[in-house]
């Protein structure tokens, strides 16, 4: 039975006890939990699945995984909330874009609600380390899928094995919140009519080297362009851009290339439904850059971080790091997320 959160019948819980931890000096990195869900797909069909303390998987060396990278991921988070609640944020668009990432790669389809019902597992039995709340912390959630049986030859896999773990993590950016200095890079995230607007592990691959030259060279991200123009302005290796003009109305970055962020759609609705913003989703060139007065990263992993400086091969745009916009629509996303600010019908799923 999954419950979903009805901010207007909030009760009073009594917190568990919490794992002996540091919860304020925790980094962003993978810390073993107590278990984790594992269905395996075999004959045609998906297996009962279940919880797990074995946290290795065994797999032949010819595994599909392996040797073509047939694999997709989600990223997400439980919270504890200010009245002792643990709770995900829309897990349910996570469910439906992984849905959407098995369909283009060849794999099958983890059902809605089984995927659901891992996530609840998962948090569940590993509730000890959920953060408490006014930490800074949570559990970051890490669904995944891949083909697990030999293949050797350029083809899809025909058994996968999907799982779930959790990490308590801290912030994404160490240091916490500070604005950060990105780059327009020269090499390319994704192809026209490729995989840019799937979560496939391939795409991560791809920018690997890209992320260590840009902390190399002094930057905290890579800003990618449209590989076929190299014209408008897409996203980063790890998450999504916003803007804000002078005048305060949000501008989104569109690309049938772009991954679809459900933190960036999270907060097209804040902007509009809470605070009162006009929002613009459209292309945005390359040659805008100097007409913005804030900017800022948004995922699941930062929330949203405020950008200080763009740099465009020598050519330094600088905003206003946490502004007026971009803290509030920080401040009122996480409120929501953590229970201080009335969510939307949905939008919470109460771990219980």
């Amino acid at each position: 039975m999954l419950t979903w959160w009805n901010p207007e019948k909030q009760r009073s819980c009594t917190a568990m006890e919490k794992k002996k931890i540091d919860w304020s000096s925790i980094g962003f990195g993978y810390v073993q939990t107590d278990y984790r869900y594992v269905a395996n797909y075999k004959n045609g069909a998906w297996d009962e699945g279940g919880l797990t303390t074995d946290a290795n998987i065994t797999m032949n060396e010819c595994a599909c995984v392996l040797q073509y990278a047939q694999t997709v991921f989600e990223g997400m988070k439980a919270y504890t909330t200010a009245d002792g609640r643990t709770v995900c944020f829309r897990p349910d668009l996570n469910a439906e874009r992984m849905m959407d990432s098995c369909r283009r790669m060849r794999m099958p389809v983890f059902p809605k609600e089984r995927f659901l019902d891992a996530i609840r597992q998962t948090v569940k039995a590993n509730e000890a380390w959920v953060p408490p709340y006014g930490s800074g912390a949570s559990l970051y959630l890490r669904p995944y899928m891949f083909g697990s049986d030999p293949i050797i030859g350029v083809k899809p896999a025909n058994e996968f094995q999907f799982r779930v773990f959790g990490t308590p993590v801290g912030p994404y950016f160490k240091g916490g919140i500070k604005p950060l200095t990105i780059r327009v890079s020269d090499l390319d995230r994704a192809a026209p009519r490729g995989t840019g607007h799937i979560k496939a592990g391939l795409n991560y691959a791809m920018s690997l080297y890209n992320i260590v030259d840009a902390h190399e060279q002094g930057y905290d991200e890579n800003l990618y362009v449209d590989s076929a123009t190299r014209t408008h302005i897409e996203e980063t290796g790890g998450a999504n851009i916003v803007f804000v003009t002078g005048e305060g109305k949000l501008v989104v970055p569109k690309s049938d290339t772009i991954l679809p962020s459900i933190t960036r759609r999270s907060l097209i609705q804040v902007a509009r439904d809470y605070l009162g913003l006009e929002v613009e989703e459209r292309v945005v060139g390359i040659d805008e850059l100097g007409n913005f007065a804030e900017a800022g990263l948004c995922g699941t992993a930062a929330v949203i971080s405020p950008v200080g400086k763009i740099v465009d091969h020598g050519e330094e745009y600088t905003y206003a790091g946490m502004g007026s916009v971009i803290g509030k629509l920080y401040h009122t996303l996480t409120g929501i997320q953590m229970g201080t600010t009335p969510a939307p019908e949905g939008w919470i799923m109460v771990i219980d």
